[in-house]
């Protein structure tokens, strides 16, 4: 338990952030959450995770002590920018998968009035059943010490890197920089294999080696699912990437490839229905993309 419990409030609870609030739950008063502009899906994963409605974001803002940000990496700063605009004067978890350049203007952003922010990173799927998840942390020693206060002894766990406001998004935009462009890479490499017959052949070649992601082909369905979140965070990982004097074009490349399953959002497809959909997205792309035909120059007919 905390010293003393604490209330906190968390933006926004999509599948991740709900279930990381909830395990935030045990070891404080309460947490609030804010259900304006939010999906009927977040409001039912917020009651089945306990967390407390209240109607305005400037309410949780004013009663939250501690504010946990876990949105789409695109709408973190203007999530930031919006909490700093209401005087929040608490401490801020900046828990997004951005880049640390942004973590950098959110803790500048909201340094006006909050007391702290911390720079948090989570690493690994929500924690429901057996997932336990960890939760990367940067920033003031006794601000970090209150966070993993607030997540012992639950499926979260929490690991400190240092003092420097950057560091957490830095591990995360490092490990998705691997992880998740192998798996785009793991379903195009599957995709070829498969138009050309040789898919089982593939496979046969990468069961020799140990934990090739090649053999894991029912996980190209759930890369597509994940598609619509997975491409910014690559694209925060490649401005990672270039600010770090880095090659940063296989990570736009490959965010830009996810794009095309942003129809598939959290649906669940097969590995061969998530790759033709990725057919079908890249024909139309192509189709859009094609030069029109020049019309013929009525100089160059012959009479």
């Amino acid at each position: 338990m905390t010293d003393r419990q604490v209330t906190v409030g968390v933006l926004h609870p999509g599948s991740m952030g709900a279930a990381v609030a909830a395990c935030a739950l045990t070891n404080s008063g309460q947490v609030l959450w804010c259900p304006r502009g939010r999906s009927e899906a977040t409001a039912a994963r917020a009651e089945q995770f306990g967390l407390t409605a209240v109607p305005a974001l400037d309410e949780l803002v004013a009663q939250a002590e501690v504010i946990l940000s876990l949105c789409p990496p695109s709408a973190a700063e203007d999530v930031a920018r919006e909490v700093a605009g209401l005087g929040f004067t608490g401490l801020y978890v900046e828990a997004n998968a951005i880049s640390p350049q942004r973590a950098a203007r959110i803790a500048e952003l909201l340094g006006g009035t909050a007391r702290a922010v911390v720079d948090g990173a989570v690493v690994g799927s929500p924690p429901i059943g057996t997932k336990r998840p960890r939760l990367y942390l940067s920033g003031p020693v006794d601000e970090v010490r209150l966070v993993e206060r607030l997540f012992s002894g639950t499926a979260v766990s929490t690991h400190m890197l240092g003092e420097e406001i950057g560091q957490a998004s830095t591990l995360k935009a490092a490990y998705s920089t691997f992880q998740k462009a192998s798996r785009v890479l793991a379903a195009l490499s599957y995709g070829l294999a498969r138009e050309h017959g040789v898919d089982q052949a593939l496979l046969d070649v990468a069961g020799q080696r140990a934990g090739s992601y090649l053999t894991e082909t029912d996980y190209i369905g759930k890369t597509a699912a994940r598609g619509w979140r997975w491409g910014p965070e690559l694209e925060e990982a490649a401005d990672t990437m270039a600010a770090a004097g880095l090659p940063d074009g296989l990570l736009r490349a490959a965010a830009s490839t996810l794009s095309l399953w942003d129809d598939a959002k959290d649906t669940k497809l097969s590995a061969d229905q998530a790759l033709d959909v990725l057919l079908r997205a890249e024909a139309e792309l192509s189709s859009r993309h094609a030069e029109p035909e020049r019309p013929e120059d009525p100089r160059r007919r012959i009479s």
